[in-house]
């Protein structure tokens, strides 16, 4: 294993000083090293994989050096774009190198992971020789990977094009976040999903972000002994849970449907208020659990801090917008809002964190489907 401040070490060695991209649990030590001794202006996390390639584009115009992008291996979809006409040898040649943490990798037969890491883990080699990305996989000791880190240094000086490093889950060894936010909030996300549930009409929907939240609902589901045909819990695909949950209140306008989101994953697609906000289906509620934080992989900051969440919904034309902390305000809103016509959103303001022995869903994700078309 490699601990991740001599990698940090090294990559600073090569000139390598710039950081962007979004964090992931497979490099959740390395990004926790970086966050910890990194000033933000040199390690910035974007709202997408595909806006940190832009970044990283603008600093390499800028300064001639290049930049690194960490991301996990799902977030190369964020990246085709922008890794095809802006950084490709026959566009610009724009180097920078990549860190990728991968999950369901082929290389790994035999170890368990979750269906949304699958096809992408198999497919994360190809898709970068399709690229025509050079990548080297992160070897065990630091003077291996010290070979590699120069092999993609000597790559981007003479072709100045991306190289990608691929680092397997266990590579580097163990840092906990440091510099993180303390904030005081009557509830956690999952304290606060507890409040909801029962609040909701008997037959509404509820589409869940990915992560923990879906995670939460699931098992408060099971201690209620109740069914999950109800809900969608979203896995992968972060940031589209709203774009679920208005395929499915335009097709199914008698019913009541819930997003449970995340302030990440909001962000990551925002431009999906705006949809929502032009189309205006009545029976949608677009709730938000801001912890501030990418709380699945590590706790490093969102920049839900610098926005205001309701306004930029209202401002994109959701009809009414709320926000919360306590159990009594949500009480409050939610009655407030199931009087009302949407689209309507809720933030509920929360404090990071789960507990260590949450549980993942016992059912498949075409299990899942299966259950709610059956129900819808």
């Amino acid at each position: 294993m490699i601990n991740p401040a001599q990698f940090y070490e090294l990559l600073q060695t090569k000139e390598l000083t710039m950081f962007t991209g979004v964090p992931d649990s497979t490099l959740k030590q390395l990004c926790a090293y970086i966050t910890d001794h990194v000033p933000p202006e040199r390690n910035i996390i974007t709202a997408n994989e595909g806006n940190a390639i832009g970044l990283a584009s603008g600093y390499y115009l800028s300064t001639n050096n290049p930049a690194i992008v960490y991301m996990q291996n799902s977030g190369l979809g964020n990246c085709v774009n922008p890794l095809t006409s802006l950084t490709d040898e026959d566009v610009y040649s724009i180097p920078m190198l990549l860190i990728i943490g991968i999950w369901g990798w082929r290389g790994e037969p035999g170890k368990k992971d979750e269906p949304q890491h699958v096809r992408m883990g198999q497919i994360t080699l190809e898709m970068l020789d399709v690229l025509k990305i050079p990548y080297s996989i992160i070897p065990d000791t630091i003077e291996e990977t010290e070979i590699e880190v120069s092999k993609a240094v000597v790559h981007m000086n003479n072709h100045k094009t991306p190289y990608a490093l691929v680092v397997r889950k266990g590579t580097f060894t163990e840092h906990k976040l440091q510099n993180t936010k303390t904030t005081n909030y009557p509830l956690n996300r999952e304290q606060a999903i507890r409040t909801l549930v029962p609040l909701l009409e008997e037959d509404a929907i509820i589409v869940s972000t990915t992560g923990k939240t879906s995670r939460e609902l699931f098992e408060f589901r099971e201690e209620l002994q109740q069914g999950h045909e109800r809900d969608f819990l979203t896995v992968g695909s972060m940031g589209h849970s709203s774009s679920i949950t208005l395929g499915v209140a335009l097709q199914k306008p008698k019913k009541k449907v819930y997003c449970f989101d995340g302030d990440g994953a909001l962000i990551m697609h925002m431009g999906a208020l705006s949809t929502i906000g032009q189309l205006q289906p009545k029976n949608l509620c677009h709730i938000v659990l801001n912890n501030f934080a990418h709380d699945s992989v590590g706790g490093q900051p969102t920049a839900a801090d610098n926005i205001d969440i309701p306004q930029v919904a209202q401002a994109n034309g959701y009809k009414k917008v709320f926000s919360a902390q306590s159990e009594e305000e949500i009480r409050a809103k939610i009655k407030e809002i199931q009087q009302l016509e949407g689209p309507t959103l809720l933030e509920i303001k929360v404090n990071k964190g789960a507990r260590k022995e949450l549980g993942r869903p016992t059912t498949t994700p075409k299990e899942n489907k299966s259950e709610l078309m059956k129900y819808l």
